[in-house]
């Protein structure tokens, strides 16, 4: 087994008055070597929106962008023709494939909207882009693990890349584990809420921690706990 420990501290930092940013990995003005990606993970960014701003339209390619809400709304508009609002429960996914222009804003005028922007490598390049949303029943999470982007679709959304994120709400002293879909994989766990020991380390809110080289992950909330797990292809470049 191998690991990586991101303590929350640690992440880079912007500020830019409508956007107070934590990055996981390299992104924008915060550069490090030691912590470009993580196997075909990319960016991991935590990013609170002021009331009525965000990112305007701009351009992406080749790339699986994630987003999932904590608290607040997102309101995206994309080339495709979409506009949606995606709200706390919900996950939005957008293959970039060849080419696409979006915008997300926060869809109140009132109120911050704090929401996870994760990149994936993607499998195949230059697809037609696509965007998916769907809203998933936090019962589902409760002290166990919902899987809710997968490379084959069906209750998940489908990423264009052998890559699994899931969600889980576990109650404190709760244990359980996480066992992977390949040997050739590797697990980053980003601690949204609470305390967690994974595979004997103990990790702290907005805490990430990536394994790989195992088959099983095995997982014991200290506090109330919420999880975001993201399994993903190990490449050489990949092992920080």
């Amino acid at each position: 087994m191998e690991t990586i420990i991101h303590k929350a501290e640690t992440r880079g930092k912007a500020n830019l008055g409508w956007l107070d940013a934590h990055h996981t990995f390299s992104f924008g003005s915060y550069q490090d070597p030691a912590r470009t990606q993580f196997g075909m993970l990319r960016v991991l960014n935590d990013d609170i929106v002021s009331a009525g701003a965000g990112f305007g339209t701009h351009p992406h390619n080749n790339m699986e962008i994630v987003s999932i809400p904590l608290s607040g709304s997102l309101e995206h508009r994309d080339s495709m023709g979409h506009t949606q609002v995606i709200r706390t429960n919900e996950v939005q996914l957008m293959s970039a494939g060849n080419g696409v222009l979006h915008s997300e804003y926060n869809h109140s005028k009132e109120e911050v909207v704090n929401f996870l922007q994760i990149w994936v490598l993607p499998k195949v390049k230059d697809i037609r882009p696509k965007y998916q949303q769907k809203l998933f029943d936090p019962a589902d999470r409760a002290n166990k693990i919902q899987p809710v982007v997968g490379p084959d679709g069906g209750d998940t959304l489908k990423i264009n890349q052998d890559a699994y994120f899931s969600l889980g709400n576990f109650e404190a002293e709760y244990e359980t584990s996480y066992k992977l879909h390949s040997d050739n994989n590797g697990v980053y766990i980003f601690i949204i809420e609470g305390e967690v020991e994974v595979a004997g380390e103990s990790m702290e809110r907005r805490d990430g921690i990536g394994v790989w080289e195992i088959t099983e992950i095995p997982l014991r909330s200290l506090s109330k706990t919420e999880l975001l797990l993201i399994e993903v292809p190990m490449t050489t470049e990949g092992h920080l």
